[in-house]
């Protein structure tokens, strides 16, 4: 059987997001075991004037590579809770899922400048070493917290 990858998912959703977070995380339930999960915080949406996003981070341990893991699991569920991807990339969305640690490896690097990616995620891996910044997770979800609005929703229950 092929190796058991350490898989670090971000989640976000800012079209009914108290609904669309516990769905996508019971989706994903569906495809396979989650190790951890993080709290639910909340931010104000990045490069547009939508409604502010709610986000989480979920260790999410698969034997797929990145590519097959987001088109049999990740890209699927998008579309079942009404994903619409447009040339807006900032545009709101039921739901968006990223793979943001691959097995130890910083993927879609643009992220790990985010609050809405850091502070989630070193909840549950604080000391794991940030891929620019090389400082403790936790080091810089306290930065980030102190420069950006964000705030937990300890109202919105995923796990």
């Amino acid at each position: 059987m092929a190796k058991l990858h350490e898989v670090y998912l971000s989640l976000g959703s800012n079209i009914d997001a108290e609904i669309y977070l516990p769905k996508a995380m019971h989706l994903l339930r569906k495809d396979g075991d989650i190790k951890g999960v993080s709290g639910v915080w909340e931010s104000r949406a990045v490069g547009s004037d939508g409604p502010n996003f709610l986000n989480a981070c979920a260790c999410f341990p698969t034997h797929l590579p990145p590519y097959e893991l987001k088109e049999q699991i990740i890209r699927p569920i998008e579309a079942e809770l009404g994903r619409v991807r447009s040339a807006d990339k900032n545009a709101a969305r039921t739901i968006d899922i990223d793979i943001v640690l691959f097995d130890e490896t910083a993927l879609n690097i643009e992220f790990w400048e985010y609050a809405f990616v850091i502070v989630p995620l070193a909840e549950l891996i604080p000391d794991f070493e940030h891929p620019v910044r090389r400082e403790p997770l936790h080091r810089v979800a306290g930065q980030l917290q102190g420069q950006t609005w964000i705030v937990p929703r300890g109202d919105v229950v995923i796990s």
